[in-house]
């Protein structure tokens, strides 16, 4: 027996459009900048709005809890982090580890701000790395970060280096699994 079902729409409550959208945020203004907008480049053909900062930039001061700092840089930091839909780190490996640039940025927005964890809880990145090798000390140190902070952290990375450019094909995958995420 075959069953026939008949719909009718007899009114169009409303469209609820999502946006997603992503902050890459570059921890240095060098290779990982460039790699930071190679990875904007490729997101710039889905569906997906992009903003891109370099930490390098915001010229935070080396944190003590005895510094008085502008707190509308740490703000402005702060609300794109609790805006964006994921993220996308870029960053070198420093001395087997993460770079001070990233950590220091970090220290700032948990310590002045009461709801920091909400930028992160919940929420996707890609970590990626230009280093003088593979950079792997750093992806798997900060991924223990982002996750303990309450990130997901997606078990792909991205490494390049000098002697291993960016693999445009497998970025592009990667990226495709991201945004299908957030």
């Amino acid at each position: 027996m075959k069953v026939k079902f008949v719909f009718e729409i007899t009114e169009i409550i409303g469209v609820i459009l999502i946006v997603k959208n992503v902050l890459i945020i570059s921890a240095t203004n060098d290779k990982n900048l460039l790699l930071a907008k190679e990875l904007n480049k490729i997101l710039s053909n889905m569906d997906v709005e992009t903003d891109l900062i370099c930490l390098e930039d915001l010229n935070f001061p080396l944190f003590s809890p005895k510094i008085e700092f502008n707190g509308n840089v740490v703000d402005d930091l702060l609300e794109k982090l609790t805006n964006t839909s994921g993220f996308i780190i870029c960053a070198p490996e420093y001395n087997g580890g993460v770079p001070p640039v990233l950590s220091n940025a970090l220290t700032w927005v948990s310590v002045k701000s009461k709801y920091w964890r909400d930028s992160f809880n919940g929420k996707f990145a890609i970590i990626a790395t230009h280093s003088g090798g593979d950079g792997y000390r750093f992806l798997s140190a900060f991924r223990s970060q982002l996750e303990h902070m309450g990130t997901n952290v997606l078990s792909r990375t991205i490494s390049v280096s000098n002697e291993n450019p960016l693999n445009n094909e497998s970025a592009t995958m990667i990226l495709n699994s991201f945004i299908n995420l957030v």
